[in-house]
């Protein structure tokens, strides 16, 4: 049966190696494997830029950040990209969202072309191309400026559950009781084993399900995709019970770093490593007592992975639906001294990437180098339309799912960009606010990075897969290190710039000068 639906699951800070079924898998993910085992997971897949918002750009507009524009938290996204949204609706799909996206309206750009953000068109450009069926970022309740005040809901939902506080998002959902009966805010490492006040019923991640499958039952037959996406296992770092003491300080493994990176590292690493989150993952109590909890709070998404899955197979949406799970990013946990996300490093910007097609069914591994971007073009080609390619900087991935067979043709290199002016490395650098930027060129063998006004980075993967042994200032490796930056030059000038133009109307376009009986140019 051909694709009618979509479901896009994103999950926040899920580190790729934090789904089971594959050598060097933190955990067991049951249900994440299950998914897998009846479609095709990606080994090597990455994200755009390993922090929340230019990710997520990434993902909706299916281009690169330095393309979308939107290169940092809190950026707004120029009004005039086209989004996941603008191609399916056209396709005859209601684009909705369940959760998180990280989206800020281009309030400027909708001004001038006379769109308000809570009327018709103009709400779901202010909300990336989704209709808010309910939006859920998560990081300031009742102080949200989408549409509706997005994260009022969840708190009124707590209040109908009968929870009784000023916010129970912050003061019950993510947040712990002392032995006397004080509050422990989630916000705080040290209260990280402490259950959190919730019952996992009523749990962001319960609740942001539940909400998903009632849009689901609520579209019964109509056409429709769906981003659920869920805030967890992102911080605040806190669990409701019994998940909080799924695991323990046992179940931590040994952090990926050595001393030399602490006090011979790269200049923008050793800015990062002063970050107050940095300084303290990088203590392994703070490792022992927060990765549990994190871990916890995976294993409750996996949980209701199967819930989403056991119902969607009841009411008949795996034989008609295109699932995707994914991450906007890892998660760093104390790798390499640092806490977070962003940089280059594999941790945070790697992610796992699992696609249920319902005509491409069986347990598929691929190695094949793929990106965030890929997404727009495959669902578009899933639907059975013409992919734009003039307008995205991403490949389907259609012809590589069900199957094993070598891909011909693919990429052979990973680009990715991370603009950190927002952060205090980029002062304590001395670096004007529009020169804290560095790109990524990742092969099988390399992985460059380049910096602006600073050396670059070099990492030999095959010698060097933990990446802890920069050799981007070793003159042995010049040669290397041009290489790759002639690898990222060539990227940056072989993105389409014919946005608004596509390759047939070009071609009727060449050498048309006396189209319609004008004279031709240069007759003597």
């Amino acid at each position: 049966m051909a694709v009618k639906n979509i479901l896009f699951i994103m999950v926040d800070q899920l580190r790729a190696d934090c789904v089971g079924g594959l050598p060097g898998s933190k955990l067991a993910t049951p249900h994440l494997e299950a998914m897998a085992a009846r479609g095709t997971r990606f080994t090597n897949a990455w994200c755009q830029s390993p922090i929340c918002g230019p990710s997520r750009m990434s993902f909706y507009t299916g281009l690169y950040p330095a393309t979308h524009g939107a290169t940092f938290n809190q950026a707004p996204l120029d009004a005039g990209v086209m989004t996941m949204g603008d191609y399916l609706r056209p396709l005859g799909l209601r684009v909705a969202l369940a959760g998180k996206t990280h989206v800020r309206a281009d309030r400027d750009g909708m001004a001038r072309l006379g769109l308000e953000a809570r009327e018709d068109h103009g709400v779901t450009v202010a909300e990336g191309g989704f209709e808010p069926w309910l939006r859920h970022d998560g990081l300031y309740p009742d102080n949200g400026d989408g549409i509706g005040n997005p994260d009022l809901a969840y708190n009124q939902y707590l209040r109908a559950q009968g929870y009784e506080a000023g916010n129970p998002w912050h003061d019950i959902a993510n947040a712990g009781l002392s032995e006397d009966g004080e509050t422990l805010s989630g916000w705080y490492l040290r209260n990280a084993a402490v259950p959190a006040r919730v019952d996992p019923a009523h749990s962001e991640t319960a609740w942001t399900t539940d909400k998903a499958l009632d849009f689901i039952a609520e579209m019964d037959d109509a056409p429709w995709c769906l981003h659920l996406s869920y805030i967890k296992p992102h911080w605040p770092y806190i669990a409701p019970a019994p998940y909080h003491a799924a695991f323990g300080p046992e179940d931590v493994w040994e952090a990926n770093r050595e001393a030399q990176e602490r006090h011979a590292g790269h200049p923008v690493h050793l800015a990062f490593m002063e970050h107050d989150e940095s300084r303290q993952f990088s203590r392994e109590a703070t490792r022992r007592l927060v990765i549990p909890t994190y871990l916890g709070l995976v294993r409750e998404l996996d949980d209701n992975i199967g819930r989403l899955m056991a119902r969607l197979d009841a009411m008949g949406r795996l034989k008609d639906t295109l699932i995707v799970l994914t991450s906007d990013h890892g998660d760093l946990l104390g790798d390499h001294w640092l806490g977070e996300k962003e940089l280059a490093f594999r941790e945070s910007a790697q992610i796992p990437l699992i696609v249920y097609h319902p005509d491409k069914k069986g347990a598929f591994l691929r190695d094949d180098p793929v990106e965030a971007i890929d997404l727009v073009p495959t669902f578009i080609d899933a639907l059975g339309a013409p992919v734009p390619g003039h307008r995205l900087e991403g490949r389907s991935l259609l012809p590589l799912l069900g199957t094993d067979a070598a891909a011909t043709g693919w990429r052979e290199t990973l680009v990715g960009e991370l603009d950190y002016a927002p952060r205090q490395a980029r002062r304590s650098l001395g670096l004007g606010p529009d020169r804290g930027r560095l790109w990524s060129v990742r092969t099988d063998h390399w992985l460059y990075v380049h910096h602006l006004d600073l050396p670059p980075e070099l990492y030999d993967l095959r010698v060097d897969p933990s990446e802890c042994h920069d050799i981007g200032r070793d003159a042995d490796f010049e040669p290397i290190r041009r290489e790759m930056k002639d690898r990222l030059f060539e990227h940056l000038i072989n993105r389409p710039v014919q946005r608004t133009a596509t390759p047939d109307y070009v071609e009727a376009q060449t050498d048309d000068w006396d189209a319609g009986g004008r004279i031709k140019v240069g007759i003597w």
